[in-house]
């Protein structure tokens, strides 16, 4: 386990972190359970206090069907004054030609408060294939709703690309759909070929998308996409990648497999923090998926001269 002196811990044992401050000054925060059987959603003034906060369950996994297993990474976002929970979820356990039968969902409640109201059901949101599809994460830009997501196209090797597209409403793509990145480096190959868990972070004058890659043991590591705010974001060749990983394993603080990020600001909203999971130890009996030990963290991250986000190490 996690030692409770770490300074950047915020929730043990809860992978694919998501933090949101909203308006009311509260802290959202979502994330993996171990049981990967519900959508847990907690709220606090500070992000330290999250760990302490009430967890609120949103919603529970089907007995059967298409959202009856392995509920994944769920997002918490408000969008034209709805709030809306992102998430991915499995019919079974079973791994299909190398991959699981993820697709993405997405529930929503109209209450101004989260924790009240009903949350109903808005189905799946359809892309161009039936294929493995994970982590769909939602952004703004220019008065345009965007939807950027991870998922295996047929006709490309690997485990999941990543994906844009305009959005008619939070849960139904507009299209077209364009792929932004996909596995190509060293780093994002190891154990499987993975670009997923996308955030989207929009700062001087450029949108940054940081995203994670390979298997999710030790070598899980962000690597980043970034174009222009005044280009085309719908064009592939806005977006450029940057060829190193951007925050990896860091073996002399004991922290493996940082990835699954988000972003959100301090309390004064002066500075910007980094939300991620990692593990304290790598090795892992059986697969990695199934180890519950990867604990949400969070910490500063500060910019480069050139305007882009300087992770450093994880602390």
């Amino acid at each position: 386990m996690a030692n409770l002196e770490d300074k950047n811990l915020i929730v043990e044992q809860r992978a694919d972190p998501w933090v949101y401050k909203h308006t009311d000054g509260y802290y959202y925060f979502t994330a993996s359970v171990p049981e990967y059987d519900r959508i847990e959603v907690r709220r606090s003034k500070t992000i330290k206090g999250i760990k302490e906060a009430e967890p609120f369950v949103a919603w529970r996994k089907h007995e059967t069907g298409p959202m009856s297993s392995l509920i994944w990474a769920p997002e918490i976002h408000f969008i034209n004054g709805s709030w809306y929970i992102y998430f991915a979820a499995a019919k079974s356990k079973e791994i299909i030609n190398g991959l699981f039968q993820h697709r993405m969902f997405v529930i929503e409640n109209k209450s101004a408060n989260p924790f009240e109201g009903k949350w109903e059901e808005k189905g799946q949101i359809k892309t161009d294939w039936e294929s493995f599809a994970l982590d769909a994460t939602s952004f703004e830009h220019k008065g345009v709703q965007y939807l950027v997501w991870a998922q295996k196209d047929p006709e490309i090797t690997g485990n999941s690309n990543l994906y844009i597209a305009p959005l008619e409403n939070p849960w139904t793509i507009k299209g077209p759909q364009v792929m932004i990145a996909k596995p190509e480096f060293d780093w994002e190959t190891i154990g499987f070929w993975v670009n997923e868990g996308p955030a989207v972070l929009k700062r001087n004058g450029k949108i940054f998308i940081s995203y994670s890659g390979s298997a999710t043991d030790e070598n899980y590591c962000m690597g980043l996409l970034m174009a222009d705010e005044d280009s085309d974001v719908l064009a592939p060749e806005s977006w450029s990648k940057k060829p190193e990983p951007v925050f990896k394993s860091c073996p002399e603080n004991g922290q493996y497999g940082p990835g699954h990020n988000s972003f959100t600001v301090s309390e004064d909203g002066e500075m910007d923090i980094l939300v991620y999971h990692a593990r304290t130890y790598t090795e892992i009996p059986g697969d990695p998926l199934y180890d519950p030990n990867r604990h949400a963290r969070a910490q500063e991250f500060s910019w480069n001269e050139d305007g882009t986000p300087n992770f450093g190490i994880p602390e």
